[in-house]
């Protein structure tokens, strides 16, 4: 079984090629599953349910979400009424939605399963023990399971990828919107990567556009940060699963560019 993993959505670029690239991404690697992470969809914060039955009509199973899953205000009601989206799973108990879910391949059932990090971001429960207990309890022993886990350290990670080594099949992270050099199979069979990068402008700081963003840092005055304009920049990292063990047998970091002259629309 092949899982495209797919980086932040930032803005109308990153919605742009994402639709472009996932169809060709899917017959190429022959892919059962696409998940994506969608928290900045919507102009950098938040989706809406336009926005996310955009992702899934491009290609997208799964949308996971993260600290700007609040951003937008439908964000509630689509949470309450579509399993495709799931937000953190180590949120408050009060929250709505769900932290995973499971969904149907042509080759069988797939966990997904979204978590949040705690170091440099907002409050949150502990990733690492929402992890077991859903490992251990909802979530059926015999399914295969992929977390995405949005969080500002590598360090948090890294230390969540080995935490669950041997008991998901993939683990990847998302937020930095910057695609690290580590994509690999961990000593138990969890297929990793410490952060998958983001599906955005290429031409920006991280999705925004440069030039405010500059002026935040050499002003320290609060600035709009809108989406930059410009060719974009996709994001994603492809886990092959065997699906008898549960485990990864190879992960693959794909970067492509919109300004490539190969890259096919």
């Amino acid at each position: 079984m092949n899982i495209l993993c797919v980086g932040d959505i930032v803005g109308s670029p990153g919605r742009r090629i994402f639709a472009s690239v996932v169809p060709e991404l899917r017959r190429k690697y022959n892919v059962h599953a696409v998940i994506v992470n969608g928290e900045n969809a919507a102009a950098g914060r938040g989706i809406t349910g336009a926005l996310a039955e955009e992702l899934f009509a491009a290609g997208a199973d799964v949308i996971t979400l993260g600290d700007h899953v609040w951003d937008q205000k439908e964000a509630v009601n689509l949470l309450a009424n579509d399993r495709r989206v799931i937000r953190p799973a180590n949120f408050g108990p009060g929250c709505p939605g769900r932290g995973w879910t499971e969904f149907q391949t042509s080759l069988g059932p797939v966990a997904v399963v979204n978590l949040m990090g705690r170091t440099f971001m907002n409050p949150a429960e502990n990733p690492f023990t929402v992890a077991d207990s859903l490992l251990t309890g909802p979530i059926p022993r015999d399914r295969i399971v992929l977390f995405d886990f949005h969080a500002e350290a590598t360090s948090e990670k890294i230390c969540f990828g080995h935490y669950v080594d041997g008991r998901a099949a993939a683990v990847f992270g998302t937020h930095t919107h910057v695609q690290t050099a580590d994509a690999a199979v961990l000593p138990g069979g969890t297929g990793f990567i410490t952060d998958v990068g983001m599906c955005g402008p290429i031409h920006s700081v991280i999705g925004r556009s440069i030039e405010p963003v500059t002026k935040r840092f050499l002003s320290g005055m609060p600035t709009r940060f809108d989406v930059a304009g410009g060719p974009a920049l996709f994001s994603a990292c492809l886990f092959e699963i065997d699906r008898q063990r549960r485990c990864c047998t190879r992960a693959e970091a794909i970067l492509l560019r919109e300004d490539d002259p190969g890259l096919a629309h």
